[in-house]
């Protein structure tokens, strides 16, 4: 056997695949290069490499086995193995960092879009920093040519570094093999994306010059925060660097304590805040509370503006939500996340933005989750740690407290928005194409089975709301949601919203217990906010069986990717259908899958309008994409350029369409009339 190789895999941020490649590098050097090899995940939870590897024979060494250090492990893993794979995750934690001193190959996972490729800039420059020689980092392309996304040629031309494999998007391969917990590498072996894995692990296997003799990190370059865990941004400078001391929140602090001992805050009517009249008597209590404190700690600021400044911070802490008061009133915020008492980021015209809002304490963080919770009739405590809930103006809010949240209490707001959009707003904000609009809404009128998917905060809800509004008024309409978010102009609608479980596990009314009870309801149109569990079957029987016209949301991550998510909640039904069964319903019952993405600088587009044409004799759905959305670059602003263009792909139903008498322009199939994107996006300071 020739001389063992370390190879470390690292990600520069969540979500690029880092975890499922290497697990499939290691099958396809085992199996198919019979070469011995074993694994090390320093990125996940003990136990979990078992339901993600699902291959037999292949030694796996957990995070926490590894917590040992790797001087331990790897001596007993070299001598039996000809690689050792180590998953360094997103993360350099000391432990990762440990497996670049060892590694005589470093690969970088990255996928073709803009944050990750910034991202991957940065960590390069890290790691030159660090004293780690570029001739032993290679890169691996994910996702190479998605549909969105950079082509692999300007993506070479962007970094520095040598691209040893280009691995193409496979959605459905990738999810279906998480679904049956076994690698891709050996579920689906002749895919595109197994061929892929297998041509870089024989790349591996016979360029031994890939390799080079272990490295010595400049030390004193590493991070001197002495964290468990530190991740590549915050390495390279984009976090926040910690502030010396300052004297306004020491102050704010002292006299936060002293509220707490001089007012009872049990005994003031909180629930009386809902009347505008008592909430001004009740503030205005508070109010002089705090300023006989600020005199008596002798920190009375003299400048009004800021002293008025200081009082509604500490009104808004002892009675409101604290610093997420401001962040809730501006109408600009669409989210709210908060990581923990000093890390705040809010989404503003489609970007995520650290804040420079802070909480007192971890204590009041968990004071802010009770207060939204409680009038809700909702509990979070240690035997209950996480729990959804709606604020009265619409706002969906999940909180997660310790022990689930491992570091600090986290909590998360989707705020209700209160602009109602049409389909003019979606073209005037470069989201879609006239062409596209014209024929969606020609499906929509007559009654066509459509599903809009899409990542989470890529406009679904908001592409649903604008459709349903071509649904003719003299029909009856019934919206079903988990959080009713849906608002429809027409005056036959009927909204239902599903209810959760009550403190003693009673009371809990689900989306197929409302499906279900709305098929008595006489509906000419069922919507459904988003399917997500076993109603899914029951949808898909309603459109088959009359219910045409019907709407609903998906998580998928584009339309073939709809499938095999559709395959999954129909099964989640608990009924032995075969594949091609359920296949067949989803062919019969839906028209049309609408992609929505939401793109690197935050804007959001319909990038697929794609009709589903038929099942062929090996169970796989076919396609005919309608209209694209092509990204073709950036521009000063970083915002992504890009063209919405017609295939030249007619839909079946043309014909159908055109014997009810309905006028159609089949000039917007026509592939020469592309139309640029507009570029709305902006970047904003928060």
């Amino acid at each position: 056997m020739s001389t063992p190789r370390v190879i470390t895999l690292l990600g520069p941020k969540g979500g690029v695949g880092t975890t499922t490649l290497t697990i499939n590098l290691a099958v396809a050097l085992k199996e198919h290069h019979a070469t011995p090899t074993a694994v090390c995940e320093l990125s996940i939870t003990e136990g979990e490499e078992l339901r993600l590897l699902g291959a037999s024979g292949l030694r796996v060494v957990s995070g926490a086995s590894a917590s040992g250090g790797l001087q331990r492990v790897l001596p007993e893993l070299l001598e039996t193995h000809q690689f050792v794979l180590i998953d360094a995750g997103s993360v350099l934690t000391p432990r990762a960092l440990d497996a670049l001193e060892h590694a005589h190959l470093m690969l970088l996972i990255t996928t073709p879009d803009v944050i990750c490729l910034e991202r991957m800039k940065q960590t390069i420059k890290q790691l030159e920093s660090l004293n780690v020689p570029l001739r032993m980092v290679k890169v691996v392309l994910n996702r190479a040519e998605s549909h969105g996304n950079f082509r692999s040629s300007q993506v070479r031309q962007s970094l520095p570094l040598e691209i040893i494999a280009e691995i193409p998007s496979d959605g459905r391969t990738v999810s279906l093999s998480l679904n049956q917990s076994v690698p891709f590498v050996q579920a689906s072996p002749k895919s595109r994306i197994s061929q892929a894995v297998d041509d870089w692990a024989k790349h591996l296997v016979s360029h031994p010059e890939l390799f080079v003799e272990h490295v010595a990190l400049d030390h004193q370059a590493l991070p001197t925060q002495g964290a468990e865990s530190l991740p590549i941004a915050a390495l390279n400078g984009q976090a926040a660097t910690a502030s010396p001391a300052d004297p306004m929140i020491a102050l704010k602090k002292r006299i936060h304590g002293r509220m707490v001992e001089r007012l009872d805050l049990k005994r003031l009517d909180l629930k009386a805040m809902n009347d505008p009249l008592k909430a001004r008597e009740i503030r205005g209590q508070v109010e002089q509370v705090i300023l006989d404190l600020l005199v008596e700690e002798q920190g009375f600021v003299s400048d009004p503006d800021r002293r008025k400044r200081l009082v509604k911070e500490l009104i808004d802490d002892f009675m409101g939500l604290g610093p997420l008061e401001d962040l809730i009133e501006d109408q600009e915020v669409s989210d709210i996340l908060v990581n923990g008492p000093d890390m705040i980021y809010v989404e503003k015209r489609g970007r995520l933005t650290l804040t420079t809002k802070k909480f007192l304490s971890r204590d009041q963080v968990l004071t802010v989750i009770e207060r939204i919770i409680a009038p809700l009739g909702r509990r979070i405590d240690e035997s209950n740690p996480m729990v959804d809930a709606r604020l009265p103006d619409g706002s969906r809010v999940n909180a997660v407290i310790p022990p689930l949240a491992i570091r600090e209490p986290v909590l998360s707001i989707r705020k209700f928005g209160q602009d109602r959009y049409d389909m003019q707003d979606l073209m005037d904000m470069g989201s879609l194409s006239a062409g596209m609009a014209e024929f969606l809404k020609v499906c929509v009128v007559h009654r066509k089975n459509i599903i809009v998917t899409g990542g989470t905060g890529s406009g679904k809800t908001t592409l649903l709301n604008v459709l349903s509004a071509f649904i003719p008024d003299d029909e009856r309409i019934i919206t079903i949601e988990d959080a009713a978010e849906l608002r429809l102009a027409q005056q036959h609608w009927i909204a239902l919203e599903a209810r959760m479980a009550n403190v003693e596990g009673k009371g809990e009314v689900t989306i197929r217990h409302l499906f279900r009870n709305t098929l008595r309801m006489r509906p000419d149109r069922i919507i459904i906010g988003e399917c997500r569990g076993d109603e899914t079957l029951d949808m898909l029987q309603a459109m088959n069986t009359g219910h045409d016209g019907s709407l609903t949301t998906l998580h998928a991550n584009s339309p073939q990717d709809s499938i095999a998510r559709l395959d999954s909640l129909v099964l989640m039904s608990n009924i032995d259908l075969p594949v091609r069964a359920i296949r067949e319903q989803i062919v019969s019952a839906v028209d049309l899958v609408v992609h929505t993405e939401r793109l690197a600088d935050g804007s959001r587009k319909v990038t697929h309008v794609t009709e589903i044409t038929g099942i062929d004799d090996h169970s796989s759905v076919t396609f005919g994409d309608i209209f694209l959305f092509e990204q073709t670059g950036i521009g000063s602003n970083r915002e992504a350029l890009g063209t919405f263009r017609p295939t030249g792909y007619r839909p079946s139903f043309l014909a159908e369409l055109r014997a009810k008498g309905v006028e159609i322009d089949e000039g917007m199939f026509d592939p020469t009339r592309s139309v640029q994107s507009k570029a709305v996006v902006r970047p904003v300071a928060v």
